[in-house]
């Protein structure tokens, strides 16, 4: 008696789930390039031990480079806020100490190096 109810009402919760979930999803879920705090809000981490990098950097043909987020502060749901990390660029760490990640809304970023 009870599956037959369930199995009845099944369309209709779905349905009704389908009309609560919005048509598109928000761009601090969109796995595209983003700004830097888009990229580094998708993860539960916030970021911390991702590498990311400008997408800039692979169009002008510089390999292995990229940031390691050490830590990061977000505002307005994640399109906004601050980052911090170790720098290597072609393959060499540059920044020893966790430094402020600069150009995080200025240019388009990706997860992984260039």
């Amino acid at each position: 008696m009870f599956s037959s109810l369930a199995r009845s009402s099944a369309p209709s919760v779905a349905q009704s789930i389908k009309q609560l979930m919005p048509s598109s999803l928000p761009p601090s879920l969109s796995p595209k390039p983003g700004n830097l705090y888009q990229v580094l809000s998708r993860t539960p981490s916030g970021g911390v031990g991702k590498k990311v990098h400008q997408t800039r950097w692979t169009a002008k043909e510089i390999e292995g480079s990229y940031w390691v987020v050490t830590r990061s502060k977000f505002k307005c749901e994640g399109a906004h806020g601050k980052a911090w990390g170790q720098l290597y660029w072609k393959g060499k760490l540059v920044s020893e100490k966790e430094e402020l990640i600069r150009g995080g809304l200025k240019y388009s970023w990706m997860e992984g190096s260039s």
